[in-house]
């Protein structure tokens, strides 16, 4: 059996653009990309913490050191700028696997900066003004 897992996660960041009349997708900042080991044409969650909006997508690469969060196509109807998001990607492990595998959790600031990566997504970083939920990994 394959577990759908949490692969990696760009926590809060900030959307700085959306443009409906691209053809689909989220551009995102590669320094971003590669902190959270995201590849483009990845498959991705965005959740619209701002408004509850939810959708899958996929990666386009942006500029290194640009902040963009950009989501494009019709998706932009329901994320707007300036709201705030998740981006989650999953990974299909076997049990062994999803068992000792560490996903990639990025927080960022409100420039999309990174703050902290960590690996277990139910803990948040000190000074980030957001409470930990669930029982922190390894404390079973």
């Amino acid at each position: 059996m394959q577990h759908n897992m949490l692969y990696a996660k760009l926590h809060r960041v900030t959307v700085t653009q959306a443009d409906p009349d691209y053809v689909g997708s989220v551009t995102i900042d590669r320094t971003l990309l590669e902190a959270a080991r995201l590849m483009p044409g990845e498959r991705v969650d965005v959740v619209d913490v701002t408004n509850g909006n939810r959708l899958t997508t996929y990666v386009i690469e942006g500029e290194a050191g640009s902040g963009q969060i950009c989501i494009n196509g019709a998706a932009a109807h329901l994320i707007n700028p300036g709201d705030i998001a998740i981006i989650i990607a999953y990974a299909q492990m076997d049990e062994a696997e999803a068992r000792s595998f560490v996903p990639r959790v990025v927080f960022v600031d409100q420039h999309n900066r990174i703050v902290d990566i960590g690996g277990d997504p139910a803990l948040v970083p000190a000074g980030y003004g957001l409470a930990a939920s669930g029982t922190p990994r390894g404390q079973l």
